[in-house]
């Protein structure tokens, strides 16, 4: 039963963690000593903060940084809010071979290779991958990136955590066997259904949280027990990749603001379409908005870390006029470059006490009624003495 199982500790909160910073075989000893192997296995790796509830830490890369919220939810299942102002981050190891990724991405683009292929995340999308399939590092080609994955080990994570639902079966083995029969990578485009379930992640009051996420865990796993993966398939070519990465350093290097397909293509040797194709495949854009994308981010950049005014960082970026440089950026961040650097501080997709708008309690009629049975039996393992 899940209330057989004892709360996970600060130190078990980073079990997927060091999966990312150290690779397997310093796993035990991260579960004992967290803080020291961070130290030992990663000198870009800092704990900003670290307590029964959540590890929060940041991992500084060449080029940015990663800032990682972790929260345990059962044994063998992680939770983590990842907010990247980077192009990239580092996977030391591939770790276990059976540990399961689910990603849900909020806002930005990732990228992952996978048997030679390569796997896009877009704004709402969702992915499950075998850990041990990922080449090389976790790729962001929008230089930004805020999502929530999942993280379950089967060889750990209790094989029971549907006997609380009758005729239900969310095992984690079952899960990796559906999923990594034919591929190592699966991605959902963004869904309604999707949405539902990870939206309401974004906003928890702190008071529900440990009860909330093993309730969001659980339908996770159910709605992905029930999908049908036959016809998902977004993959693309290395060669593909490869067009893309030229295009966008041709871009990035070019004097010109109206930098043509056609003369990008011509500049490359590709047909219009194919690199069209390519281009919008991997950036999730043309080449026009990913320009300006990458403007008002490096003009956000400047915006948190900063005290240039605003009309001094929109004359960088070609603005002599701070209502157009405005207009550009809202397009882009959602916000008023003004509203953005007030609440630069709090630019994660965590839950917070800043961005929840109002308490809300959990909507068990929505989710169903059966979830009820569930908040009963977390609510009744939370309130149980701790042994």
């Amino acid at each position: 039963m899940i209330s057989s199982h004892k709360p996970q500790s600060a130190g078990s909160a980073l079990c997927g963690v060091f999966y990312f910073i150290c690779g397997r075989k310093d796993r035990e000893a991260s579960l004992i000593e967290p803080k020291s192997q961070v130290k030992k296995c990663s000198a870009h790796a800092e704990i900003l903060q670290q307590n029964e509830e959540r590890t929060v830490y940041r991992l500084r890369e060449t080029d940015g940084e990663v800032c990682i919220t972790a929260y345990p939810v059962f044994p063998g299942i992680e939770l983590a809010y990842h907010d990247v102002h980077a192009p990239s981050y580092h996977l030391a190891e591939p770790g276990a071979a059976g540990l399961i990724e689910i990603q849900h991405c909020r806002e930005g683009r990732a990228e992952y290779c996978c048997g030679g292929e390569h796997y896009f995340l877009a704004p709402g999308d969702l992915s499950v991958v075998r850990r041990a399939a990922i080449e090389g590092e976790v790729e962001f080609p929008t230089g930004h990136y805020h999502g929530i994955t999942v993280t379950l080990d089967p060889a750990l994570a209790p094989d029971c955590l549907s006997c609380i639902l009758q005729d239900v079966d969310v095992r984690p083995s079952v899960l990796a066997e559906k999923f990594f029969a034919d591929s190592e990578c699966f991605v959902s485009r963004s869904s309604a259904r999707v949405e539902h379930i990870f939206s309401e992640l974004y906003a928890v009051p702190a008071g529900i949280r440990r009860g909330y996420f093993k309730v969001k865990v659980l339908e996770l796993l159910l709605f992905l027990s029930a999908l049908d993966v036959a016809h998902e398939k977004h993959g693309y070519t290395a060669a593909q990749v490869r067009l893309a990465r030229a295009a966008r350093d041709a871009l990035l290097a070019s004097t010109e603001d109206d930098v043509t397909i056609s003369a990008l293509a011509q500049e490359l040797g590709a047909s219009p379409s194919q690199l069209a194709a390519s281009f919008r495949g991997v950036y999730g854009m043309t080449p026009a908005a990913f320009l300006r994308a990458q403007k008002m981010h490096s003009a956000a950049q400047l915006l948190r870390t900063s005290d240039r005014t605003v009309l001094d960082i929109a004359g960088q970026f070609g603005y002599d006029n701070a209502s157009k440089f405005a207009k550009a950026f809202r397009s882009v961040i959602g916000v008023s470059p003004s509203a953005y650097r007030a609440g630069a501080d709090s630019d994660s997709c965590a839950p917070t006490a800043e961005n929840i708008l109002e308490p809300h309690p959990i909507n068990l009629e929505r989710m169903g009624l059966f979830f009820s049975g569930i908040l009963r039996h977390v609510k009744s393992e939370d309130a149980a003495p701790k042994s």
